[in-house]
């Protein structure tokens, strides 16, 4: 990994402890996570301000909604920004979407970020009933002069650490559980089967869907049954679903699995859901650096103009998604720094869909 790309994905190892917060009301969602005390000394009132709906993950879902919020917390302190300028409306369902973005409206934000997929009709909406607010999207595309869209190359990611699966499985068994089944979640598919392909087209690859970003147990059920299949490294792409996926590994580990079990996270740097009495299973984490694109969306509307109408793409060559080298051996690690080299430099291409056999 470049030192570019640690800084980009600096954001999750560094970024402050979220409050949790339920419900809708922002009113006490704004924390930045700055010591009260200080904050009169070191922040200002902001002139500018986020706000952020979340999918129906919710905020701490220690995936892709938290990397998001952690980046807008980022961008605050370095901003020099006081609590307020940011703040995040959780949404449960999917009918909270509208509500939370009106909310969000009416409290006046500069730019109001939805995030997900799942909110592209809420988000054009809205946009297009409030057409002098501005507003981004995460992860879709919508066609608004008052909108901005922030999209990934998450298949590349995802083609690297299937290269660090195929390398590491004793069994020539793996899984992968996504989220809703579309063609963000597809893009993570499509690039954990080809990378696991390229290495070896032997290895048995599980794909299942949970049909949900929110549902744990879920997640812990799909992966008990993969485990009990004989896989031994599951991929997940699936928000707070994932949360389960690690549950079950980390039980089977500790309850002595004779089988060496692997999760390999999503988003953020998931190492520290790996740890168990016995070491840590997360293999490595694809990242995405979706706190980081709304931060530099962010300061560009601030100081140059919203790039309303821009749809905004993030690969490798960007620096906008990538992994870690968690604990991959060192023939793993190289063979996926060989890979990524390939893929920015067009010697491979990734599909964005998956393949058909």
């Amino acid at each position: 990994m470049t030192t570019k790309l640690r800084n980009l994905f600096a954001i999750g190892a560094s970024a402050m402890l979220l409050a949790a917060c339920q419900g809708q009301d922002a009113s006490d969602t704004g924390s930045t996570g700055t010591d009260d005390n200080d904050s009169a000394d070191t922040t200002e009132t902001a002139d500018f301000t986020l706000g952020m709906v979340t999918d129906e993950g919710g905020v701490d879902d220690r995936s892709f909604n938290q990397s998001a919020w952690e980046g807008m917390q980022v961008w605050a302190e370095d901003n020099g920004y006081s609590d307020d300028a940011v703040a995040y409306f959780q949404s449960n369902d999917p009918q909270e979407f509208v509500p939370n973005l009106n909310q969000a409206v009416q409290a006046g934000f500069d730019i109001i970020y939805g995030v997900g997929f799942q909110l592209t009709d809420a988000v054009k909406d809205v946009a297009t009933a409030n057409p002098d607010q501005h507003f981004g999207i995460v992860d879709s595309v919508v066609e608004e002069d008052n909108v901005v869209s922030l999209n990934f190359r998450d298949n590349e990611a995802a083609y690297l650490v299937g290269v660090a699966a195929a390398h590491s499985t004793q069994t020539n068994k793996v899984g992968f559980i996504g989220g809703i089944a579309g063609p963000v979640i597809d893009k993570f598919e499509a690039g954990f089967v080809e990378g696991v392909k390229s290495v070896d087209p032997s290895i048995e690859v599980d794909v299942q869907y949970a049909e949900s970003f929110s549902d744990a147990a879920i997640g812990q059920q799909i992966a008990a049954g993969m485990y009990s299949a004989g896989a031994d490294i599951i991929y997940h792409a699936s928000g707070a679903v994932g949360n389960g996926v690690f549950t079950e590994a980390t039980d089977r580990m500790e309850s002595g699995s004779e089988t060496e079990l692997w999760v390999i996270g999503v988003d953020r740097d998931q190492e520290e859901l790996g740890e168990y009495d016995g070491g840590n299973l997360t293999l490595t984490s694809s990242l995405k650096g979706v706190g980081t694109a709304i931060q530099i969306a962010s300061n560009e509307t601030k100081d140059e103009g919203f790039q309303g109408g821009e749809n905004l793409i993030y690969g490798l060559a960007e620096d906008g998604v990538g992994v870690t080298e968690g604990n991959m051996s060192e023939e793993a690690w190289t063979a996926v720094q060989e890979a990524q080299e390939a893929i920015i430099n067009g010697d491979i291409e990734v599909p964005e869909a998956p393949v058909a056999e």
